[in-house]
């Protein structure tokens, strides 16, 4: 075989049958939180090996570098770190980055709604994709959507006392996390930011008498120790973020590679969902019999909680009205179309 016939034949292997010469690409991906948490594990064990999957027998490969736990980026800079380039992936996370993806914080805002994960992670998963209203805040900030919600429980009250009616919370110091906080107006609760990280310690020394957390978390945490008083109230499952991409790494891409990564997000959420709905139910179990008293709370104190509370979704959708947002927008769609999804909210928070 002469040169040329031999140089021939290493272009057709190269280029193979569709004459495009096959691609490998680099992609690190980044989240704030360490492994230990659901929305980091899912990268590892759904996100990662779906899109391998997709991509095996293609001309495309994607090798991966995991940083994880703030290595390049903390809890609430992922969206800044994979804007700047810094990462090409990263799990942007709209309940820890309120200012960069606003209008993704309206379950945050809207409670009583729904406490159905699987209801809410489609639903905000479809408006990602289809509404304009939230396609906006990743276009201005330099990144897109690539899908795989980050779904939280249905949010509890534990406390350190029986709760049988909401004069039980009168003077009582309830911690609760950021938008959270709105949910404890009108009950004579005293709110108080705090987060799951101190928690246990403000419970255990009498710095709170409650919190308001999802019981996916509350096991690990062990706070039924030191509250284990569980007042199931229906306050609901909430969106915290999802998967997004730098907009010019992800325009650079083939677009075969492009959809790997969109079909691998719909398994993994898909894994998302099934892994936390099984570990809620076990943190039920596991908690009852380590003592929690675990309660549902009665209709009427469910529609007194939510009769006394302020209109924070109001209040908050017209700020971001002033800040030329679509918050009202946002808040009308959400609502509109949890209700077409067969919610039954305790108030239409759009509509007061």
């Amino acid at each position: 075989m002469n040169t040329m016939m031999k140089r021939g034949l290493l272009a057709a292997v190269l280029l193979g049958p569709t004459g495009a010469v096959a691609d490998s690409f680099s992609a690190t991906i980044a989240a704030g939180h360490p492994p230990v948490f659901r929305w980091v594990q899912m990268l590892d064990e759904a996100f990662v090996p779906a899109v391998e999957a997709a991509l095996e027998g293609s001309e495309h490969s994607i090798s991966f570098s995991r940083q994880y736990g703030g290595a390049i980026a903390g809890v609430g800079e992922e969206l800044e770190a994979v804007e700047a380039g810094l990462a090409e992936l990263g799990t942007c996370q709209s309940l820890f980055d309120p200012a960069k993806l606003a209008v993704q914080n309206v379950t945050y805002y809207t409670p009583f709604v729904s406490a159905d994960v699987r209801q809410i992670g489609t639903l905000m998963h479809r408006l990602q994709v289809e509404d304009p209203a939230m396609q906006k805040s990743y276009e201005d900030n330099g990144v897109v959507y690539i899908g795989a919600p980050m779904v939280l429980d249905d949010y509890l009250l534990m406390t350190n006392f029986p709760v049988t009616s909401l004069a039980d919370l009168d003077g009582k110091k309830i911690g609760a996390p950021g938008a959270a906080l709105n949910w404890l107006s009108g009950t004579g609760a005293v709110g108080v930011s705090g987060n799951l990280t101190t928690y246990y310690n403000e419970l255990k020394t009498g710095v709170f008498d409650g919190v308001i957390v999802f019981g996916s978390a509350a096991l690990p945490s062990k706070l039924y120790e030191v509250a284990p008083y569980i007042t199931r109230a229906g306050l609901g499952a909430q969106y915290a973020g999802s998967i997004c991409a730098n907009v010019d790494w992800y325009d650079s891409l083939p677009e075969e590679v492009r959809t790997a990564l969109t079909e691998a997000a719909e398994a993994t959420a898909d894994w998302y969902v099934g892994s936390l709905e099984a570990a809620v139910e076990n943190a039920f179990t596991v908690m009852g019999e380590n003592g929690a008293t675990i309660t549902d709370a009665s209709d009427e104190l469910r529609a007194a909680w939510a009769g006394t509370m302020d209109n924070a979704a109001r209040v908050w959708a017209e700020g971001l009205d002033a800040q030329g947002q679509p918050g009202t927008e946002a808040l009308r769609t959400y609502m509109e179309q949890m209700r077409a999804a067969g919610a039954a909210p305790l108030r239409d928070w759009d509509a007061e």
